[in-house]
């Protein structure tokens, strides 16, 4: 079901059994195939696809070149930049079948032009993967990650900006305050 006030652009092709959010746009070839779920207020831009049963939450952008595969789950207030491009098997083959592992995108998280992500990785809540970075292990929320392959860098807030870290507190011009609750161990174990 495509709700009444969502934009599609005439050279756009949504399949059967697609359902699309209230004022949610998508523009000109974007290809949407059978069994998704895009949410209300998205962006979904020029030359993007968006693969079987793909589930996207409210108020997400897509931007142009950006193919989403099986297997990827992506919640509200995700963006994710031009040209991103995400994998979905760890041993591909050619004509080979396989269940693929999932990869989620949790809430408000942003992915920068021309990264990679390999496949069954979490990237945490308002995380920010930098442009161009190659993404082989979770994030954590709030991190910021950026490189090939993409390691640590700091703490971001959930306006984006880049947290002022002291010992196990964080603050950012905007007047939020953190406290960093991931131990040292634990850091160890999912970052990059």
């Amino acid at each position: 079901m495509i709700d009444s006030s969502a934009k599609i652009h005439s050279h756009a092709l949504i399949e059967e059994n697609v359902s699309i959010g209230a004022n949610t746009r998508v523009w000109a070839f974007a290809h949407i195939l059978p069994g998704v779920t895009v949410g209300s207020d998205c962006n979904i831009c020029d030359h993007t696809l968006i693969e079987n049963n793909v589930s996207l939450g409210n108020r997400v952008t897509v931007k142009s070149g950006v193919y989403i595969w099986s297997g990827i789950e992506i919640e509200d207030d995700v963006f994710i930049g031009p040209c991103v491009a995400f994998t979905n098997d760890k041993r591909p083959r050619s004509r080979q079948q396989v269940e693929y592992p999932k990869t989620h995108l949790l809430q408000g998280c942003s992915i920068g032009a021309n990264s990679t992500l390999l496949p069954g990785i979490t990237i945490g809540n308002w995380s920010m993967v930098g442009a161009g970075s190659v993404v082989t292990k979770n994030v954590p929320s709030h991190a910021l990650v950026f490189g090939n392959p993409a390691i640590l860098r700091g703490w971001i807030c959930r306006c984006g900006m880049q947290l002022i870290v002291v010992g196990s507190s964080g603050h950012c011009r905007c007047g939020h305050k953190y406290q960093l609750s991931i131990d040292q161990k634990e850091l160890n174990k999912v970052s990059l």
